[in-house]
């Protein structure tokens, strides 16, 4: 943008646009407030919420663009409004730059190409800005471009590097498209709108051949970092500024691909390990670090919901369900069954199953909502009786009797306190409080099973559902392969059963329709899961 300084003076700053979403009065009236930077654009309210307020942002957007097209288009005789701003769009802090170095001034500030018309919407839409800017601010900043200015006669500086730019030819005159609030990322390249809706806010303009195509590819963005337009070698530009756009346009998908977005982390963590050995900067191999880890989890996550360990090829014919538990979450699980089993204060199943329960209620905190329902659910009639027994071995702390918490209702749920769980006492549990809720309702589903309630099971064999449940592979099988099954006498220690008695539970649980076949020969416990609760097994 180096022009003669007569020609500088003769130059006006860019127009800009903001439409904005507030909310108006009472969070609970939903009522939201649409206001225009516009003196001459009144404040609307509108009591619909937020769908009501985008929409008519969105036809107020349009409005503004048929106005600027009838008006002529973009201005190429305008300053950069962004660099106006101080380049403030794409520069969060005023005095630090995104990474702790310096911030560009105005005067600094890398401005270049033609003038352009561009529409920017933040991500929780409620923001929306019309801005005439210089094509290298409308790449930093994410913007879509609607238009180019014909640039105003003008010759270059002496000595100046680059030669005056010819913009690209307009698909009209001034600007032709207008702004939909659902269209894709500009890495998507969609142009598919909904009948009902105006036409799509386009993608980026395709670039002219020559000087400017290679200029428009210089710059990017990714993980909140301006790509240097500079930077060497310049295949890892290339690969920088390609990857900032898959993962904007892995945001715009309707359906998540964890192998997609597996592969996407890798190539980002292997891009930003060079970025770091060639620029020095520290905080860069960090990056790096977390690609590689967010990586690994999501594979963990894709594993987890298909039912196959990570790396095993040889399982693609078992069944693919969706896993209640995650892997890592099923070894916490087994961890507190272990942990309740060492400090039951009494011997019997009932005990044990509302030591579990209640753990798994107050794991974080050492207290835990609990009704009258959910007692009655896990023990039946035996429940009054063992939550006083447990009381009275000082295992559990109760605001009142047993009989008032028995008679609590849902709307009305009683704190109940586990005093070795409280956090000034040591943690026997690593797991954070999403882990906690979701083993809570894992065992929530065993225990409360449908069919097993039918068949009237009594705590052990409660017991049993939950033990064989939580060890089990990826294809429903008891126990490790190199185990043949589950150590019959720790099942049954876990049940508080004699072994003698682990086969007719086990046959209850056959019959209930939750193991698909079982024998308890040699020692050992073998069976598989029914399809109906594979969800539910432990993924050993």
């Amino acid at each position: 943008m180096a022009v003669e300084a007569g020609t500088q003076q003769d130059r006006v700053a860019g127009r800009v646009w903001t439409v904005r979403l507030d909310p108006y009065g009472s969070p609970s009236a939903g009522t939201v407030r649409l206001s225009c930077s516009r003196p001459a654009c009144p404040d609307q309210r509108f009591p619909g919420g937020a769908a009501a307020g985008r929409k008519a942002a969105v036809e107020h957007v349009n409005l503004h663009l048929a106005h600027i097209r009838a008006g002529g288009g973009p201005r190429g005789e305008a300053w950069c409004a962004c660099r106006t701003a101080d380049c403030a769009w794409h520069t969060p802090d005023p005095a630090v730059g995104p990474r702790g170095g310096t911030r560009q001034t105005a005067g600094s500030a890398r401005c270049g190409g033609p003038v352009v018309l561009t529409v920017y919407a933040d991500r929780a839409r409620r923001l929306w800005r019309i801005a005439e800017m210089c094509t290298r601010c409308a790449a930093a900043n994410d913007c879509r471009v609607l238009d180019t200015a014909v640039p105003p006669a003008r010759t270059t500086s002496a000595g100046a590097d680059q030669p005056v730019e010819t913009p690209a030819a307009t698909a009209g005159d001034g600007v032709a498209e207008v702004f939909s609030d659902h269209s894709p990322s500009p890495a998507t390249g969609a142009s598919s709108a909904p009948a009902t809706a105006p036409a799509l806010f386009p993608p980026a303009r395709p670039a002219a051949a020559g000087g400017r195509s290679r200029r428009a590819k210089r710059w990017g963005k990714i993980a909140q970092r301006i790509i240097p337009h500079d930077l060497e070698p310049d295949v890892l530009r290339l690969e920088l500024i390609d990857l900032g756009d898959a993962f904007r346009a892995y945001q715009q998908r309707t359906e998540p691909d964890l192998v997609l977005l597996a592969e996407l982390h890798e190539r980002k963590a292997r891009a930003f390990r060079l970025w770091a050995d060639v620029s020095g900067d520290g905080s860069l191999r960090h990056e790096a670090h977390r690609a590689e880890k967010a990586a690994q989890t999501t594979r963990e996550m894709h594993a987890n919901r298909g039912g196959q360990p990570v790396g095993d090829t040889a399982g693609d014919d078992g069944p693919v369900v969706e896993r209640l538990l995650t892997r890592q979450q099923a070894v916490h699980a087994r961890a507190v069954l272990d942990s309740v089993q060492a400090h039951t204060p009494r011997p019997e199943a009932e005990v044990r199953l509302a030591v579990l329960m209640l753990t798994l209620r107050a794991a974080r905190a050492g207290t835990g909502n609990v009704t009258g329902q959910d007692l009655t659910g896990w023990l039946q009639g035996d429940a009054e009786r063992v939550l006083q027994q447990l009381v009275d071995a000082n295992w559990l702390h109760l605001p009142g009797t047993a009989a008032e918490v028995m008679a609590s209702r849902p709307e009305d749920p009683v704190a109940v306190t586990v005093p070795t769980l409280l956090p000034d006492q040591p943690r026997p549990f690593t797991f954070g409080k999403t882990t906690r809720a979701r083993i809570s309702g894992w065992a929530q589903k065993v225990v409360g099973d449908r069919k097993i309630r039918k068949k009237k099971a009594t705590a052990a064999a409660r017991l049993l559902a939950l033990y064989t449940a939580a060890h089990t592979r990826t294809d429903g099988r008891l126990g490790r392969a190199e185990d043949g099954g589950l150590h019959l006498d720790q099942a049954a220690a876990f049940c508080a059963l004699p072994s003698g008695q682990v086969t007719e539970h086990v046959q209850l649980l056959v019959a209930a329709d939750w193991l698909a076949e079982a024998d308890t020969a040699a020692d050992r416990l073998r069976g598989q899961l029914t399809e109906r609760v594979l969800p539910l097994g432990g993924l050993l």
